[in-house]
């Protein structure tokens, strides 16, 4: 028998498909029994268009192992080949009879045809030391047989075979110490490759399994039970995918039972996400929102992606070019027979359709997550109060320029009680009319050559408030003046909220604006004044104040905010006192520090007290500007310098 050498370039090149395309060995049984598939498909198309009787019910995938002549074989009653497409399709490495019969027949709509590169049938060659494939074609009175060793070439002969279709055998490599090839000998091995990877291939893939029963006429009342072995055939495949189904036809215990057993899972998810997309991008997606967060879920092990399948075929465990990194908890499939795939089937082509899958996939969870809003706002708020921070880090991280996606997603905690959208928050602000009304208004306006600027009593902010718990940041007294106008404040309680709030600047054209910020716009004109005149009026006692507390504020002025309260600690610039404490509590933090400002109470005794002091007895003046400046730190939750210090100098005061 004639050694024929293959038609590609090289043994180099075989040697490099075998050890380097393929990520993990245990893939060579999804491309066999993809190719398999494909003969199938093949056959029921020649079927339909040449009226030959056959159906699916009559085609399936069949599996046997042998761990005495350690034989693993994999056959179909497909189409077969002919001793010529055996020459083209299995002598030429990266042939592909798929993709030509793919290429000739594009009406062929209800066949998904899996293989179109030509190189998954040598992802054999990673496990076995000979492959032999003998092949009928249907119609064909003839069979043959291909049979290699690998890249020192091949052989085609004469076989016999009484019926159409190919079978594929396999002598599985003995063992190393780097592999077990046993392994694929195994029953249970082969029943977890086929469900991880062909579950979803719509022909039956059947087994001969081996079971034990209790010998019939033993085992009366649970006593002397005998045992003997019993063969049964086994289909291990599910063969219709769940997200292939009509939604009329599944019930919410339906999904939830799949995402249990597929993303092992106790809980039911909090919502599931099944659609189903034609036209640009065709595709069907199944995603679930976890009711909690996962256990791995901050920490370097854990990897975001969803199960990517083309024509119910597994091709990548986590597929994370599918999610935004702000949607990355979300579990779930995308089932596509549109995407470019590379020869190994495993490794996507960065092409336009699978971007514009996943630009499609995350605006349906957006929406999704908009209509849970809408009409189940405490399913929505338990989902937040897991996911919530995840998508505040989304419009951080980018810079804000994930802002439109996501800031109507957004809750936070309000003094209002309870918690806030943004948009919510924005039809609450006080003179602020709606979108129809400043419609009508503009209109008007225009009309009449008016300047539409902002009324007098409009609320000029969004106001926040920062802090480690909501009872902390009601107890600020930044808050009291804001609250004084009857403004509402949101409550940032997670430690990126005012990150978030930073790179989104404004929500409608109204700026965010922390209580704690130097203008809160709240003063008439003839206020402002009377502050800066008692300003300028007391500015060399405010000097020596901020001289003796030697550079740890920036200034010490008049507070425009303080109501009852003697002091607060406010900031100027980007990063305020909060962001400080989050930025310093962070491993290998940077020397980040607010430019702080100790503001005083114009309208608390302690501001007359320390004008007296000034012109009495400046030593104790300054010593007062340390209390206060500590004072003002511990209110806002910060460490201060020397607590020794600070406990002996109130002492001291008591006893006199």
């Amino acid at each position: 028998m004639e050694q024929k050498e293959f038609k590609a370039e090289s043994k180099r090149l075989l040697e490099m498909m075998i050890n380097s395309i393929y990520t993990h060995k245990e893939i060579f049984l999804r491309e066999l029994i993809s190719n398999a598939s494909d003969a199938l498909d093949k056959l029921y198309f020649k079927s339909m268009e040449e009226n030959l009787g056959l159906t699916r019910a009559d085609m399936q995938i069949k599996i046997e192992t042998d761990s005495d002549a350690r034989t693993l074989t994999i056959s179909d009653n497909g189409i077969g080949m002919t001793k010529d497409e055996l020459e083209n399709n299995l002598g030429t490495i990266a042939q592909s009879g798929s993709f030509e019969f793919k290429r000739d027949n594009e009406k062929a709509e209800d066949v998904d045809v899996i293989g179109q590169f030509g190189v998954g049938f040598y992802s054999a060659f990673m496990v076995a030391k000979k492959v032999t494939v003998i092949s009928k074609a249907y119609g064909s009175e003839n069979a043959y047989m291909w049979q290699s060793e690998g890249s020192d070439g091949y052989t085609i002969s004469e076989a016999e075979k009484d019926t159409n279709g190919t079978v594929i055998t396999l002598e599985i490599k003995d063992n190393s110490d780097e592999e077990s090839y046993d392994d694929y000998l195994k029953t249970y091995r082969i029943r977890e490759l086929v469900k991880r990877y062909s579950d979803y291939i719509r022909y039956p893939i059947i087994m001969d399994v081996e079971h034990e029963k209790v010998k019939e006429g033993t085992g009366v009342d649970g006593k002397d039970a005998e045992y003997e072995k019993e063969t049964v055939t086994e289909t291990l495949n599910s063969r219709v995918p769940i997200w292939k189904k009509s939604k009329s036809e599944l019930k919410d215990e339906d999904y939830n039972q799949f995402y249990k057993d597929k993303f092992y899972d106790y809980s039911d998810p909090l919502l599931h996400i099944h659609t189903k997309t034609e036209g640009t991008a065709t595709y069907s997606a199944l995603l679930y929102i976890p009711e909690k967060v996962p256990y791995d879920y901050y920490s370097k092990n854990f990897e975001k992606g969803l199960q990517l399948y083309s024509s119910g075929v597994m091709i990548m465990e986590k597929c994370a070019d599918l999610l935004p990194d702000y949607f990355s908890f979300v579990k779930g499939l995308v089932d596509s027979e549109d995407l470019s795939l590379n020869i190994s089937r495993e490794m996507l082509q960065h092409d336009r359709q699978l971007k514009i899958i996943a630009k499609s996939v995350e605006k349906a969870i957006k929406n999704e997550l908009k209509k849970c809003l809408k009409n189940d706002r405490e399913k929505y708020e338990k989902f937040f109060e897991q996911f919530g921070v995840q998508l505040k880090y989304g419009i951080y991280e980018a810079y804000g320029t994930n802002k439109d996606e996501l800031q109507d997603l957004l809750l936070f905690k309000t003094s209002n009680g309870g918690t806030t959208t943004l948009a919510e928050y924005y039809s609450r602000m006080k003179g602020v009319k709606t979108e129809e009304e400043n419609s009508e208004n503009n209109a008007e306006n225009a009309e009449n050559n008016e300047n539409n600027e902002t009324a007098e009593n409009e609320q000029k902010y969004i106001y926040f408030a920062s802090g480690s718990s909501i009872t902390r940041i009601e107890s600020l007294p930044q808050t009291e003046r804001v609250k004084d106008k009857g403004y509402e404040i949101l409550y940032l309680t997670d430690n990126v909220d005012e990150f978030c709030l930073q790179m989104m600047h404004e929500y409608k054209g109204k700026e965010f604006k922390s209580v704690s910020a130097d203008d809160l716009g709240l003063e008439s004109e003839e206020e402002k004044e009377e502050i800066k005149k008692e300003q300028e009026d007391n500015k060399p006692l405010f000097d020596y104040m901020t001289e003796k507390l030697g550079g740890k504020v920036k200034a010490v002025r008049l507070s425009q905010r303080l109501k009852n309260h003697p002091v607060c600690i406010t900031s100027e610039g980007m990063l305020s006192v909060e962001m400080e404490k989050v930025l310093s509590a962070m491993p290998n933090a940077e020397n980040a520090k607010a430019e702080k400002v100790l503001e005083i109470n114009p309208n608390h005794a302690i501001f007359a007290k320390l004008k007296e002091l000034y012109n009495t007895d400046k030593e104790k003046a300054g010593e007062y500007a340390a209390l206060l400046y500590d004072q003002a730190l511990l209110i806002e939750g910060m460490a201060i310098e020397n607590p020794v210090e600070f406990s002996n100098k109130i002492c001291e005061i008591m006893a006199r």
